[in-house]
């Protein structure tokens, strides 16, 4: 099984940028391909939530930290098992709309630039640190569409990032704010172990410490503590476990919990 002191071997190389502090490295799919999480994924996911049965409606999806799509693309054909190219003249099962974005803007050029399907993808520049700017951007997104939040958001290998550079206050702060946009959501919380190996990365090549790794409160199962948070203090609760990657990573999908009760008393 790869680990994260594997990743941390193929993230060292000397054509890699550095040791990429944000996580925006710019050949992240060819060590983490789109494979090792859809793999977990059922393709029926979409008809699983309760959605695309009313063929008029418009299914909203936000990958969060999308680095250069890639995944984002794989994700449009998983979850479209007709759509198979970009030539494809059957049409969609679903109304399905993804809108993915990085802080990264040289990565999401190159999103922007491949894109296959620019009527059904989104790709922004946008960094979800920043409170006000990315709460505003999301919102114009689901006006646009007719939305009040997405049904369903990603948030892949993104939490320790955010939790290393900007500290525990943000990493739960980033939890609540994707719970308040989202139906549901998909999350993939990088373990303890990997936050050693980013640290000793920086080391490594000379530069300084992430300015909060030493005084982090939340430690240990970060996925866990991600866990309560949601279910404590969003309104989320916890509908299900796809596994773990290749990498030893839960995927965990959460439900906001009113719709959980309404599911319940259907």
């Amino acid at each position: 099984m790869a680990t994260c002191g594997a990743e941390s071997e193929v993230l060292d190389e000397k054509d890699d940028p550095g040791a990429a502090p944000y996580g925006n490295f710019i050949n992240y799919y060819t060590f983490n391909p789109p494979e090792n999480r859809l793999s977990l994924i059922p393709t029926t996911l979409i008809q699983d939530l309760g959605y695309g049965k009313d063929s008029s409606e418009t299914i909203l999806m936000l990958d969060v930290g999308c680095n250069s799509g890639d995944l984002t693309v794989a994700l449009y054909r998983h979850l479209q098992p007709r759509v198979l190219s970009e030539d494809s003249t059957t049409p969609p099962d679903t109304d399905l709309q993804l809108l993915g974005f990085d802080l990264d803007e040289t990565l999401i050029l190159r999103a922007q630039q491949t894109n296959p399907f620019p009527q059904s993808i989104s790709f922004i520049p946008l960094d979800i640190t920043e409170d006000a700017a990315s709460q505003t951007q999301l919102q114009d997104y689901l006006r646009q569409h007719g939305g009040f939040r997405f049904h369903l958001s990603l948030c892949l290998a993104v939490t320790m990032w955010v939790h290393l550079n900007h500290g525990d206050a943000a990493l739960l702060g980033l939890l609540s704010r994707l719970a308040s946009v989202s139906q549901h959501l998909l999350l993939e919380a990088q373990p303890w172990k990997c936050y050693r190996s980013a640290a000793r990365r920086l080391r490594k090549l000379g530069r300084s410490d992430f300015d909060h790794f030493k005084e982090l409160k939340i430690r240990g199962d970060v996925a866990e503590q991600a866990r309560e948070h949601l279910e404590k203090h969003c309104g989320m609760a916890l509908m299900q476990c796809f596994g773990s990657t290749s990498w030893d990573r839960r995927l965990l999908l959460f439900r906001r919990r009113e719709t959980v009760d309404q599911h319940l008393s259907q």
